[in-house]
């Protein structure tokens, strides 16, 4: 008989590891979270904060982080300085990142929203912007990188949704089961 499905939403702050091990002595998931057998759906960086999900099914883990299936990643990006509508438009078609052209995307111009601080608070050098990305694919830093090549270089990055799961409820390193209704409709996105 196989185990049921298990998935975990958590609001990973900015400094931790998305993994359960780290020989350089880093804040890592296992400080937050003693769940067996659960395991990342993708990764965050440690600058990166946000919604982590992790899960005991390796087929939905695989599935919502396979390009292939196009399962929306919804991010709250600040950039350094004012950006213009033809970096928004540059974004939204695509930028060559290490090579290869990124993937259409959404992105809009927001105002600042309403974020928990950071343990390491962004310390900008002048006037910034926010942006709402949205993204169907999901390279090693590619909003980074995808900033970075407009020439808007990420200050800070919060990922508030994947699928139709989000971060509501819950401040950084909190963490909570998704309901079976929640799973089912993760499920349906990702196939």
């Amino acid at each position: 008989m196989s185990k049921p499905c298990v998935v975990i939403a958590f609001y990973k702050p900015d400094g931790v590891l998305s993994a359960f091990t780290d020989t350089a002595g880093r804040s890592t998931l296992k400080d937050y979270i003693h769940v067996p057998d659960v395991y990342p759906v993708g990764r965050l960086d440690l600058d990166s904060e946000g919604l982590l999900l992790l899960s005991n099914d390796g087929d939905l883990i695989h599935r919502l982080t396979h390009p292939r299936h196009h399962v929306p990643k919804t991010y709250l990006v600040q950039v350094e300085g004012i950006i213009t509508p033809e970096a928004v438009a540059a974004l939204q078609r695509g930028v060559v990142v290490k090579g290869r052209r990124t993937q259409r995307c959404q992105v809009v111009v927001i105002p600042e929203p309403a974020l928990p601080p950071r343990q390491k608070p962004v310390t900008p050098h002048g006037p910034t912007s926010w942006l709402r990305i949205v993204l169907f694919e999901g390279m090693k830093r590619q909003i980074r990188h995808m900033t970075a090549a407009v020439g808007f270089p990420t200050l800070r990055l919060v990922r508030v949704a994947v699928g139709p799961i989000t971060l509501e409820g819950l401040l950084p390193g909190q963490w909570r089961f998704l309901s079976p209704l929640e799973i089912e409709r993760l499920q349906r996105v990702s196939r």
